[in-house]
């Protein structure tokens, strides 16, 4: 089954708000055809609304969103052509898997022998042949997210709204769940627009990510990009695990703990913070050149299979950890002293006013 043309998504200063509630805060988006772009946020921030005014299920009280060239913000949803998954899946219970998905078909008047033979390419590409005349309450879990994939995108839809898809599935099916979804998005090219609160998620499966808060976009960015070098400290406290130690300036140079930091990236004007991610923290038997040097106290090792993540409080007195190999041959013991390497082209800062 192939899926129509792409189309571009163009939203400007869209606005929505439930009483004292702004839940868009005149939102400005681009959205690349073909792209699959993830919208990731904490619960409240906005995220699943512009999912919805997007989808034509909500109203914004202004603004503009365009699919192409075309201005969709007072068209219903049935005629903006989109295909949308939603958390709880909404699916027919009492409907077979075949009739779900070709429900879209027989509401656009499909012949009979059409729809039939589009409803089993759709299930060949969700790999669900042959379960098409199963009730959808015998189904798994997976296998319902998989029915409401198949009936999302059955019609060649341009563009693919899904809200929280993954979420009702245990880890292990969810992670299996996001490749599958990239997948499918390489094989359609439809312009796709995921929600999420799950950051690891969004990072697997998207081209872009845009991390929300209270109604605004607050960076929009690749997934390595949007890691390595957030916008501001909302973003990196919400995208990976993060510590901040406040830096010092001193003759033009920065300082941590009264030691300068060897900094690969910008420095931002006024007063900053230091990022810092445990993974990216190494424990030095010895000193290394080239290495912004941090010493500490172990407080505790904690061993989470694959690896080990080391409490450390810090001369100055933050508390931050670290995470190593679960095979690294010399962990060190609890309340021993520890030399601590950060690399020049991991160490961030970031402006306080942005924060």
């Amino acid at each position: 089954m192939t899926a129509g043309r792409s189309l571009p998504i163009t939203v400007r200063q869209v606005g929505k708000r439930y009483g004292d509630l702004r839940a868009l805060d005149d939102v400005d988006l681009d959205v690349r055809s073909g792209e699959f772009l993830t919208l990731l946020g904490p619960s409240g921030s906005g995220k699943t609304t512009l999912l919805m005014v997007l989808a034509g299920f909500a109203r914004p009280d202004h603004g503009s969103i365009r699919f192409g060239e075309n201005e969709v913000i007072r068209l219903p949803p049935h005629r903006r052509d989109v295909g949308v998954v939603f958390q709880s899946y909404a699916l027919f219970p009492h409907m077979s898997v075949a009739g779900n998905i070709g429900f879209p078909l027989r509401l656009r008047k499909v012949p009979r022998a059409e729809i039939a033979r589009r409803v089993e390419q759709a299930l060949d590409l969700v790999q669900l042949s042959g379960l098409g005349g199963r009730r959808v309450d015998a189904l798994s879990g997976g296998q319902r997210q998989r029915v409401a994939l198949a009936r999302a995108v059955v019609f060649a839809p341009r563009i693919l709204l899904m809200d929280e898809p993954l979420s009702a599935l245990d880890k292990q099916l969810r992670e299996h769940m996001q490749i599958e979804l990239r997948s499918l998005h390489a094989r359609l090219g439809m312009t796709t627009i995921c929600v999420t609160h799950d950051q690891r998620e969004a990072l697997t499966m998207s081209d872009r990510v845009a991390v929300i808060d209270r109604g605004r976009i607050m960076q929009i960015d690749t997934p390595r990009a949007l890691y390595e070098r957030p916008a501001n400290r909302f973003v990196a406290g919400f995208v990976g695990q993060s510590f901040f130690l406040p830096v010092t300036r001193h003759g033009g140079a920065v300082h941590l703990d009264g030691c300068a930091l060897r900094i690969a990236g910008p420095v931002p004007e006024g007063a900053a913070h230091l990022l810092l991610r445990p993974e990216r923290l190494r424990i030095l038997a010895a000193p290394e050149d080239g290495l912004n040097l941090l010493r500490g106290t172990v407080m505790s090792l904690a061993y989470q299979g694959e690896s080990v993540l080391v409490q450390v409080v810090l001369a100055g007195g933050a508390r931050i950890a670290v995470r190593t190999g679960a095979a690294a041959s010399a962990l060190p013991a609890e309340g021993a002293a520890v030399l601590l390497g950060l690399a020049p082209e991991d160490t961030v800062l970031l402006a306080d006013a942005a924060a």
